[in-house]
């Protein structure tokens, strides 16, 4: 496939004020109505920005009412304990992405007296927040002519102008970023990113666009060509690879036995079970005759119950889980261990990643 690559100047003169009309027209008439738009708070539309990350709308509106009613101000998120924020960001996946949350709000109480930066070269140098968060957060909150260019933006300068540069290359990144600040409206940069961006979102959606009734079909490069659906180009990703876990559920007298994560780690300072990780699949009666379970927990152990095993997608590892509930155990884990018992009653309570989480709502009996 050999396509445009970018709009010549002129082409950019030609096309840019009849874009800009047709989009936001097209904005006006069709768009959501979101809590997130109707404020020019940066602190709000940050938290939607970084919720929105990670999820779809429909899935994220309920985390940004929860953590809206529970820190109404930066300076509420900052005074929060981390274990606090990362139990209501539970299910959203990404636990660094919260605790960069909860480290650039004590920053912005601290280097800032709890005011939160509009201005995209000072977000830049906060935890956390890359161009696209600042570029949105500088237009929404600031009116900062910086185009904020996410997955829709790519998909729609991409099948407009025909261009197939790779979308998640370096030089994909660059070539479209210039061609969204060129495109820009500088007289009302948030209203033309959040049109752009619904834009992408409702109507030149990744399949099933409806091409018919767009408003800019008549200068769409694919549409013309017929390839809307190969547009935009992305390259593939590695194979994830794919690892082997084996959870423990040891109880004793109303409390379970679990493990906090530590630092450095994708789930640091969450709560699962007693983990065993192997190189490949394991039966639950060959795995309690390994060394490093002996160690922990003996080796007269009794297995009381195994699950199914689940499969559990991030975003470049593919986990297989199996739930092994054992009774008759020793208590030998704190020689090598710091896991801790946690009374039943207080379960509810611990941020859990969502392999967990998800055991616990949907397969786990309190005793």
């Amino acid at each position: 496939m050999h396509l445009n690559k970018t709009p010549s100047s002129l082409e950019r003169a030609g096309v840019r004020l009849w874009m800009i009309q047709q989009i936001i027209t097209w904005y006006q008439r069709n768009k959501r109505d979101l809590p997130w738009r109707n404020t020019q708070d940066a602190y709000i539309i940050w938290l939607s920005e970084i919720i929105l990350q990670q999820t779809r709308v429909e899935q994220g509106m309920p985390y940004f009412y929860r953590f809206v009613e529970r820190y109404p101000t930066v300076s509420d998120f900052a005074a929060a304990s981390e274990d606090e924020i990362l139990k209501l960001w539970q299910g959203l996946g990404y636990y660094s992405r919260a605790r960069n949350m909860h480290h650039t709000a004590q920053v912005i109480v601290s280097d800032y007296a709890g005011r939160f930066p509009t201005h995209y070269h000072q977000l830049l140098k906060l935890k956390g927040i890359g161009e696209y968060t600042a570029a949105a957060i500088a237009s929404f909150a600031g009116n900062e002519p910086k185009a904020a260019v996410d997955g829709n933006v790519f998909r729609v300068l991409s099948r407009y102008f025909g261009i197939d540069t790779p979308i998640n290359s370096p030089k994909g990144k660059t070539v479209f970023t210039d061609l969204a600040n060129q495109l820009l409206d500088q007289s009302q940069p948030g209203i033309y990113n959040q049109a752009m961006m619904e834009f992408g979102a409702l109507q030149c959606k990744p399949q099933n666009s409806a091409c018919e009734i767009c408003p800019i079909q008549s200068g769409c490069q694919a549409n013309q060509l017929g390839i809307i659906n190969l547009l935009p180009v992305k390259l593939k990703s590695k194979k994830a690879k794919e690892r082997y876990f084996n959870f423990i559920i040891a109880r004793k007298n109303g409390f379970v036995l679990m493990n906090k994560r530590g630092p450095n780690d994708i789930w640091q300072n969450l709560y699962e079970f007693p983990l065993f990780e192997t190189e490949n699949p394991i039966l639950a009666k060959e795995l309690i005759q390994t060394d490093a379970f002996k160690q922990a927990f003996g080796d007269r152990v009794i297995i009381r119950s195994v699950s199914d095993t689940v499969k559990h997608l991030l975003s470049h590892q593919t986990l297989f889980a199996q739930f092994i509930e054992i009774e008759n155990f020793l208590e030998q884990y704190h020689v090598g261990n710091d896991w801790l018992y946690v009374a039943n009653e207080d379960l509810e309570n611990l941020a859990q990643p969502k392999l967990i989480a998800e055991f616990f709502a949907n397969y786990f009996v309190l005793e």
